[in-house]
């Protein structure tokens, strides 16, 4: 996966799981945040499958509470028992109880997996890139890897930035199966004033979905688009990325078609990115200058990566850029030229790091 080929790190072996691994239950992302809290609370690497239920358990509790479906098929076991104790119809030792026996059947085999293969396998011939090694034949526990710990204990901000980016890829994926939609039909769209993603439903009332901020950062690993400083999606922060938008909104007034039948939709998630302060509203940034066309070739990166992961962002993109790469190319080419017979100016960014998408 080019994903993490050109950039293999501990944070983008994470992310690929986070985004591009196939998902027909929420289990993933509520071991995956479990994952992140249990690697900054131990000091021991093996932890029991008891002592991971609980905290496990909490995760899909919490989300049920809002969004009750929380997989592709009928509740099993497991879910129907969070249920239950949200109802507060089972104590919290038989959630335990039933989350040991039924809660980790298929998780623990496949939250490595992505496109039909663990990522250690696709990437790296050594068995210490896994996350944790299964031990359950033995111990009915899993022990964790220095690569855990690494990630979460040693590099700035990975914890706080990569737990948000997990719980937005949760919002989006539940929202898409409880709203039902057609893939054809699904929406998601970005309000200027809240920096929220938004979808609507059958009856076209609007439902929020998630930051659109730890939406978009794992697809570009923490950086700038433009430059690829690094930046944060942590509230106060102070290298708290900007929501940009590729094609400046002042185009947004324009009457204008990026093709012979569709509007150009600058509020489109295929317009969006993040970037520093700098690039986005410094003294020599973009501002309402259109970008140069290597940028563009980066957006069109960028949102392939976002196709390559699944609903309802990759329907979204689908349906604003085109149903192939080359009509994709295509629409960000009229795109482009659109913007600069209005814009006139063209503005190229001064790189701060290596080019990592």
């Amino acid at each position: 996966m080019n994903f993490i080929d050109v950039e293999p790190t501990l944070e983008n072996y994470w992310r690929a799981i986070i985004l591009f691994g196939r998902n027909t239950a929420s289990y993933k992302f509520a071991l995956a945040k479990t994952l992140i809290e249990v690697s900054l609370e131990r000091n021991s690497d093996f932890i029991s499958l008891e002592d991971l239920a609980l905290p496990y358990a909490m995760h899909l509790c919490e989300h049920l509470k809002h969004s009750p479906k929380q997989s592709t098929s009928r509740n099993g076991k497991f879910i129907n028992a969070c249920i239950q104790f949200n109802q507060q119809q089972i104590s919290e030792d038989n959630l335990i109880n039933v989350t040991n026996k039924e809660g980790f059947k298929y998780v623990l085999d496949a939250f490595h997996v992505v496109n039909t293969r663990a990522v250690q396998e696709r990437f790296y011939d050594v068995i210490d890139k896994d996350f944790f090694i299964d031990e359950r034949r033995h111990n009915k526990g899993i022990r964790l890897t220095d690569n855990l710990f690494k990630l979460f204990n040693v590099f700035d901000n990975s914890a706080e930035s990569l737990n948000i980016e997990t719980e937005s890829r949760w919002n989006l994926v539940e929202k898409a199966w409880e709203l039902n939609i057609s893939k054809s039909l699904i929406a998601v769209e970005f309000d200027q004033n809240t920096h929220q993603l938004f979808t609507k439903d059958t009856k076209h009332r609007r439902i929020d979905i998630t930051s659109s901020r730890g939406a978009l950062n794992g697809y570009q690993k923490s950086r700038c688009f433009y430059c690829f400083t690094e930046i944060s999606i942590t509230h106060n922060h102070s290298m708290l990325a900007d929501i940009d938008h590729f094609f400046p909104h002042t185009l947004k007034s324009q009457v204008a078609t990026a093709d012979c039948c569709r509007p150009v939709n600058v509020d489109g998630v295929w317009n969006l990115v993040l970037a520093c302060s700098d690039c986005n509203r410094g003294i020599d940034g973009k501002s309402a200058q259109v970008p140069n066309i290597e940028l563009l070739k980066r957006l069109h990166t960028r949102n392939e990566y976002l196709i390559g992961s699944h609903h309802p962002l990759r329907e979204t993109l689908i349906n604003q850029t085109g149903k192939n790469e080359k009509s994709r190319q295509n629409f960000l080419q009229k795109s482009f030229n659109f913007s600069k017979e209005h814009l006139i100016h063209v503005w190229q960014p001064r790189q701060q790091g290596n080019s990592l998408f």
